[in-house]
C-alpha cells in the first residue's frame, strides 16, 4: 500500500511566476499594515503593549471563544465562530503545507490522513458561516447589519476562495485517483463529477490557478477592507485592561493628535456590526447621532491625515474631498453622546466611543466655535463660581440649614467621613431633597459625618465630560488639596457622577504625580453605605409600604461603575416592597438623557426625549414609583413624567427618599 502524501505544485508549471505574485500581495499586505500602523503611531499618551494577563485571558475568551458575540445573539456567535475557527483552521493549514515543502517533508501517511481531514471540516466550517453571514444580511435582513458593496464583496470574495479551494481539491483526486482520496470527503464528492482523469487533469492548472490568484488578491486587500480587523481586534482586546494615560492639558499643543494609539487601534478593530446603534439612546430617540458611523468617520479621517503617502500631490488630491464630505464629523454632533457606556457594554471588540467622544469634544472645546451655548455659558459658571448652576457660591450649603451638619472644614476632626453632596445635589431645588433625605438618614443610623460646607468644590466631571481638561484639572487640584487640608480620607457622593471622577479619573490623573504628592481617598457612592447599614442591623426598617417599585439603573452607577446589587439588595429588604424590573435593566438600562453633559445643553434634534423613554417603560411595569439613585436621573425622570402626562400614575423618587419614607422618618417623594 502507498503511503499517503501530496505534492505540492503537482502539474503547475511556471512555479516562479506564483512567487512573484505572492511577493507582491505580501508586499501590499505589508505597506496596507505599515499605514495603519504608522495612524497609530500618532496617537497621543503613547504606551507600550506590554504583558497583560487579563488581556490574554480576554483574548481567549472574546477573541476565540466569541463571548461577548455571543451574547444577546447566539446566531451571530455561532456565525462568528464558524468564520473565526474556519478561517484560521485554513491559515494554520497553508503554514504548514508551506513548512512541509520547504523546511521538512511530515505531511505524509497517517499525519497527511489527519491534516486532509481537517482541512475539509475547516472548509466547510467556514463556507457554512460565510453563507449564514449573507442570509443574515441579505435575507433574513437583519436590522442592525448595514447593505454597502463592501458588504456584500468581502464575504463572497472569502467564500469563492474557499469553494475554489474544494474545486482544486476535487479536480486533483479526479486526477490523480488516490487511494487515499475519501478522507477529502468534500473534494471527493466533487471528484466524481469527472469520470476520465484525463478531463481533471486538463483542467486543474486553470483550476488552480484561479484559486491562487483569488486567494492572493484577498491577502493584499486585508489592510484596505474591513476584513483589516482580524489583526486590529485582537489587539483591541488585548489591550482593553490598560488604561489611557491622560497627558496634562498644559502639554498638549494644538497641532498635536487628541486620540491616543490604544484609541486608533480601537477604531480599526470595529467591524460596523451596528450592536453600538442598537443600544444608542441617542439613536434611539431618533437623534441625527450614530456611534456606528462616527467611528468610521473618525477612523478615516485619521487615515488620510497621517498616511504614509499624504506628501504626495496624486495622494492630496484624491484624499482631500474625501475629507470634505463627512457629514458624522459634524462638531455639532459629538454634543448628542450621553457618555452612558451602552455602546461599549455591548461591542465584541471594547470600542470605548464614550472616550473616543470626550477627545473630540476637547478639540471641539480647545477651538470654542461650536460649543453650544447653555453649555458655554455652564463651563463659564463653572470657572467663575465652582458650580455649574449658579452664578454665586453662597447657596453651596443652603440645603442643610435647619439640619446641624458638621462643615468639616472647621472642625478639624480626625479621619471623618465626608458626605460629598455635588452641586446638583446641592443647588437644584428637587435634587436637594436627596441630599436632606440621606443626612437623616446618616443621624437615624447614628454615623458621625459632615460635609465641606459652602466651600465644597465641584469634582469637574462636567469639564471632563464635554472635553474641557483644562477646567477639569483645576477643579480635580481644588478637591484634592481640600481633602487634604482637611485630613478628608472617606468620602460618600449623592452624584454616581461624582463617584466615577473620584473613583477613576482622579487615580489616572494623580498617577503623574510623585507618591510623596498623592492625596488617597476611599469613595463609595450612597447606594453602598445604605446597603452596609442594612446589612449590619444599623437601619432597620419597621413600617410596611405595600407599594409596586421598578428601579432605573444610573448609567454611571451601573454600567461605568457595575454597582446593581445594592440599590435592590436595600429596595428588596423594605417590607410590603414589590420590585419589579423594566425590560431594560442593569447593564442593560436605558439611559435618561441626563449624562455627557446634555443636562445643560438646549433641546437637541429627537424625535422623543431619551427621558420620556425611559418613564413611559417605567410605567409599563404597572409601578407606582420609579426609584433612582441620581441627582440629575432623578430631575430628568421627574420632568419626564410630567411631559408624558403620567403625573396621576407615577411617582418619582430618589431611594434616599423611600429610605427615609420606610423609617417613618419623613414623607417624601417629589410630590
Amino acid at each position: 500500500m502507498v503511503t499517503p502524501y501530496r505534492v505540492s505544485y503537482w502539474s503547475i508549471e511556471s512555479v516562479w511566476i506564483f512567487y512573484v505574485l505572492a511577493a507582491l500581495a505580501v508586499a501590499v499586505f505589508v505597506f496596507g499594515v505599515i499605514s495603519h500602523v504608522s495612524v497609530w503611531s500618532r496617537g497621543a499618551r503613547r504606551q507600550g503593549i506590554g504583558f497583560s494577563g487579563q488581556g490574554i485571558f480576554n483574548l481567549f475568551l472574546d477573541g476565540l471563544l466569541g463571548r461577548r458575540i455571543f451574547s444577546g445573539d447566539v446566531a451571530a456567535g455561532t456565525m462568528h465562530l464558524l468564520i473565526l475557527w474556519g478561517f484560521l483552521g485554513l491559515f494554520a493549514g497553508t503554514v504548514l503545507i508551506s513548512a512541509d515543502y520547504w523546511v521538512y517533508h511530515f505531511l505524509k501517511g497517517p499525519v497527511y490522513i489527519g491534516y486532509s481531514i481537517c482541512l475539509e471540516f475547516f472548509g466547510l466550517m467556514l463556507a457554512i458561516g460565510l453563507v449564514w453571514a449573507l442570509i443574515r444580511r441579505y435575507l433574513q435582513r437583519v436590522t442592525r447589519l448595514e447593505r454597502r458593496i463592501e458588504d456584500l464583496i468581502v464575504p463572497v470574495w472569502l467564500l469563492v476562495v474557499v469553494l475554489s479551494g474544494f474545486l482544486v481539491e476535487g479536480v486533483r483526486l479526479s486526477a490523480q485517483r488516490p487511494e487515499w482520496g475519501g478522507w477529502s470527503f468534500i473534494g471527493h464528492v466533487i471528484s466524481l463529477f469527472w469520470s476520465d482523469p484525463r478531463g481533471a487533469l486538463s483542467i486543474y492548472p486553470y483550476v488552480w490557478w484561479s484559486h491562487a490568484i483569488l486567494s492572493l488578491g484577498l491577502v493584499a486587500a486585508i489592510p484596505f477592507c474591513k476584513l483589516f480587523h482580524v489583526l486590529a481586534a485582537p489587539l483591541s482586546i488585548y489591550m482593553e485592561d490598560r488604561p489611557d494615560l491622560p497627558m496634562p492639558a498644559e502639554t498638549v499643543t494644538g497641532d498635536e493628535e487628541v486620540f491616543s494609539s490604544r484609541q486608533m487601534i480601537f477604531f480599526d478593530a470595529c467591524t460596523r456590526c451596528g450592536r453600538c446603534v442598537e443600544v444608542c439612546p441617542s439613536a434611539g430617540a431618533g437623534e441625527p447621532f450614530s456611534p456606528r458611523e462616527f467611528i468610521a468617520a473618525v477612523r478615516e479621517d485619521l487615515l488620510l491625515r497621517h498616511h504614509p503617502l499624504k506628501g504626495l500631490d496624486w495622494f492630496s488630491r484624491w484624499s482631500d474631498p474625501r475629507k470634505a464630505e463627512k457629514p458624522d464629523l459634524d462638531p455639532q454632533k459629538v454634543w448628542h453622546c450621553t457618555t452612558c457606556r451602552a455602546c461599549l457594554e455591548v461591542c465584541p471588540v471594547y470600542v470605548a466611543t464614550p472616550k473616543v467622544i470626550e477627545r473630540a469634544r476637547s478639540r471641539v472645546v480647545e477651538d470654542g466655535t461650536q460649543v453650544p451655548l447653555l453649555l458655554s455659558q455652564t463651563l463659564e459658571k463653572l470657572y467663575k463660581y465652582n458650580n455649574p448652576w449658579e452664578a454665586s457660591k453662597k447657596n453651596r450649603a443652603k440645603w442643610s440649614q435647619d439640619l446641624e451638619i458638621s462643615d468639616l472644614t472647621k472642625t478639624g476632626e480626625e479621619d471623618p467621613l465626608c458626605y460629598f453632596v455635588g452641586c446638583t445635589t446641592a443647588l437644584d431645588t428637587r435634587a436637594q431633597d436627596l441630599a436632606r433625605s440621606f443626612a437623616r438618614i446618616l443621624k437615624h443610623a447614628g454615623v458621625p459625618f459632615g460635609t465641606l460646607g459652602k466651600n465644597e468644590p465641584c469634582c469637574g466631571d462636567i469639564a471632563r465630560r464635554v472635553g474641557e481638561d483644562g477646567l477639569f484639572e483645576e477643579q480635580m487640584e481644588s478637591c484634592l488639596a481640600l481633602f487634604g487640608r482637611n485630613n478628608i480620607r472617606r468620602v460618600v457622593t449623592s452624584s454616581p457622577h461624582c463617584f466615577h471622577t473620584f473613583r477613576n479619573e482622579y487615580p489616572t490623573f494623580q498617577a503623574l504625580r510623585p507618591p510623596d504628592e498623592k492625596v488617597h481617598f476611599d469613595v463609595r457612592h450612597y447606594t453602598q453605605v445604605i446597603g452596609e447599614l442594612v446589612s449590619e442591623g444599623s437601619i432597620r426598617f419597621e413600617k410596611r409600604l405595600n407599594i409596586k417599585v421598578t428601579y432605573h439603573d444610573p448609567c454611571y452607577l451601573g454600567r461605568h461603575n457595575r454597582v446593581y446589587d445594592e440599590p435592590r439588595k436595600v429596595i428588596r429588604s423594605i417590607p410590603g416592597i414589590e420590585l419589579v424590573e423594566m425590560s431594560h435593566n442593569r447593564a442593560n438600562s436605558l439611559c435618561c438623557g441626563g449624562g455627557g453633559g446634555r443636562m445643560w445643553q438646549q433641546d437637541l434634534d429627537s424625535k422623543i426625549k431619551m427621558s420620556e423613554i425611559r418613564i413611559r417603560e417605567a410605567a409599563e411595569t404597572g409601578a407606582e414609583i420609579v426609584i433612582t439613585a441620581c441627582p440629575l436621573c432623578l430631575i430628568m425622570l421627574e420632568d419626564a413624567r410630567k411631559t408624558a402626562s403620567l403625573e396621576d400614575t407615577l411617582r418619582v423618587m430618589d431611594l434616599n427618599e423611600l429610605v427615609v419614607m420606610a423609617l417613618g422618618l419623613r414623607s417624601e417623594g417629589g410630590e
